[in-house]
């Protein structure tokens, strides 16, 4: 077991193929973190870790599905295995459905999108958080988004889950701020990427967030220069 702070921080990113996720594990490997990466497609996660071109003994990869909760705990325990601690939890898993009005909304939509956007965020956070109270220090960030301040039709199980990860993200912060551990939350509006851009083709992409500077707001907020934000939650809109 690596226990060297030289070695740099354990970052545990969940969601970590996604087209937040691999700037954000780009930015923490150049950082010299030592990333756990999670994700639910093995192929994909292998093609990750060949990217970011790391070392291999500063690079765990681990599937899981984060929305259950034997799966996060393994996920946990794979990573407390490896290098005995974790210093920063990214909570990125997540996804976007909208455009079914409630009154024809089935449970299986509704339940999707609150496992994937809400239930995914208590899970790994629940396992974290007490390795960092025993580490006696800790960020975590989670992503939430612009629209979950705001009620919008056909979007609302989306909505409410993210509304749930702000409201989640205050309480854990409240609960763990005099224990070393920052909780805070990042609030995306329309990120610029290549599914938003064929989705919306008339708009204007110049005012939408590159994901690579999302990743860099990620990156300060995990900063010691961050470290008296407990229970915030950072909006990042661009001009959009």
């Amino acid at each position: 077991m690596e226990d060297s702070q030289q070695a740099g921080r354990v970052v545990l990113i969940t969601g970590a193929t996604g087209e937040l996720g691999r700037p954000v594990a780009q930015a923490f490997a150049a950082a010299g973190d030592r990333l756990a990466l999670a994700a639910r497609d093995e192929a994909r996660l292998a093609a990750l870790v060949s990217a970011l071109q790391s070392p291999a003994e500063r690079i765990l990869s681990h599937a899981a599905d984060v929305t259950d909760a034997a799966q996060v705990a393994g996920l946990v325990q794979a990573v407390i295995a490896r290098w005995g601690r974790i210093d920063v939890l990214l909570n990125l898993a997540g996804g976007y459905q909208a455009g079914v009005p409630i009154a024809e909304m089935d449970e299986r939509f509704w339940d999707g999108m609150l496992n994937l956007n809400l239930r995914s965020v208590f899970l790994v956070c629940r396992a974290v958080v007490p390795h960092m109270l025993k580490q006696g220090s800790g960020k975590i960030i989670n992503i939430a988004a612009r629209a979950g301040l705001q009620g919008r039709a056909k979007a609302s199980a989306y909505a409410v889950a993210k509304a749930g990860v702000i409201i989640l993200t205050q309480a854990l912060a409240e609960e763990v701020k005099n224990a070393g551990i920052n909780v805070n939350a990042v609030l995306p509006s329309i990120m610029d990427t290549p599914r938003n851009r064929s989705e919306n083709p008339n708009a204007d992409f110049s005012k939408w967030v590159p994901p690579e500077q999302l990743a860099g707001i990620i990156l300060f907020l995990c900063s010691d220069a961050a470290s008296a934000l407990h229970g915030a939650t950072i909006p990042v809109y661009g001009r959009a």
